[in-house]
């Protein structure tokens, strides 16, 4: 008498630990090309290789797709500010630490932050507001060690010059310079902190 075959197991299925990473590229690719308005979901699930309802398994909607660029672009900003404040240099070099992060983020992830920088109106009110408040905080780093370099400025002059800096290396956003990756990464840095220390205008 021949034994039956066992029968067979299937294995259980496993989450793929990078798709949702998958989801957000595709998803930045395809606003920064189009906007906000112009992508649907099932555009975003093509791009990223996940079939039907897939993508609904990480998240509820559009909008949360959008949320958690944001949260991306800005947790990655605070850390690196955080981590450059605790090693307790000296101001100058604190300075220039945490204007070299800000171009490296800006660089390495072009297509994020153009996402960050445009579509910022779209996200839905609460989590707008909650990103503002961290962004705000962001800011209030650099303003602080400016202040401590800058002590004849007043604060809304610092703050002025704070936005002025950063939206120098957002510059690089919307074309393509040609400019070599590590020239371009010295050129913002010295951009910035030019634009850090530019004389005041005065009353």
């Amino acid at each position: 008498m021949t034994e039956s075959p066992a029968p067979s197991r299937t294995a259980p299925r496993r989450r793929d630990p990078d798709r949702r990473q998958r989801i957000l590229a595709a998803a930045a690719r395809l606003v920064a090309e189009r906007g906000y308005h112009e992508v649907a979901m099932s555009d975003i699930g093509a791009a990223a290789g996940i079939v039907g309802s897939g993508i609904y398994r990480h998240f509820d909607g559009k909008p949360a797709v959008l949320v958690a660029m944001f949260d991306r672009v800005i947790d990655d900003l605070t850390r690196g500010a955080t981590d450059i404040l605790s090693r307790g240099l000296e101001p100058s070099r604190t300075l220039g630490e945490l204007v070299a992060a800000h171009v490296r983020i800006t660089l390495d992830d072009r297509t994020l932050m153009r996402v960050y920088h445009n579509e910022i109106a779209n996200l839905p009110a609460d989590d707008s507001h909650r990103l503002r408040r961290k962004q705000r905080l962001y800011i209030e780093e650099w303003v602080h060690v400016l202040e401590t370099l800058r002590p004849e400025l007043d604060d809304a002059v610092l703050r002025t010059l704070v936005h002025a800096a950063i939206g120098a290396v957002h510059s690089t956003l919307f074309y393509q310079s040609g400019v070599p990756a590590d020239r371009l990464a010295k050129l913002m840095a010295a951009a910035a902190e030019a634009t850090l220390f530019l004389p005041d205008a005065g009353p």
